[in-house]
C-alpha cells in the first residue's frame, strides 16, 4: 500500500486534492471535485454528511485507509475526506487500490 500513499502526496503537492470538510463540500457543489475518499475510522455523522452531498452532486465516493494514514500520507494533520479534482490520477489511484486492495 505504500504506492498508493506515495500517490496520495504527489497529488498533495500537484494541487489536485481538496481537503476540509467545508471546502470539500463546497467544490462537491461547484462539481471540481471528481472522486470523494473517505476514511474509513471517519466519525459517523461527518461520513453521512459527506456520502449524502457527494450522492446528491452526483460524484462517486469510496471509504479508504483511515485519517491517521491518509494525514501522514498527504502531510496534513486529521484529514477524514479527500476530494480529488484530476482524471489521470484518479485513474492510477482506483488501479493502485485494485492491485493492493484495502486496508
Amino acid at each position: 500500500m505504500l504506492k498508493i500513499y506515495n500517490l496520495l502526496g504527489l497529488m498533495q503537492r500537484a494541487g489536485k486534492l481538496i481537503t476540509g470538510e467545508d471546502l470539500i463540500t463546497k467544490n462537491l457543489k461547484n462539481k471540481k471535485i471528481k472522486l470523494l475518499v473517505i476514511a474509513q475510522d471517519c466519525g459517523i455523522n461527518t461520513k453521512k454528511k459527506l456520502i449524502d452531498k457527494a450522492t446528491f452532486y452526483g460524484v462517486n465516493h469510496i471509504e479508504f485507509s483511515d485519517i491517521e494514514n491518509i494525514s501522514r500520507a498527504i502531510g496534513r494533520d486529521n484529514r477524514v475526506a479527500l476530494g480529488m479534482t484530476d482524471d489521470g490520477f484518479i485513474k492510477k489511484f482506483k488501479q493502485l487500490l485494485e492491485e493492493g486492495g484495502r486496508l
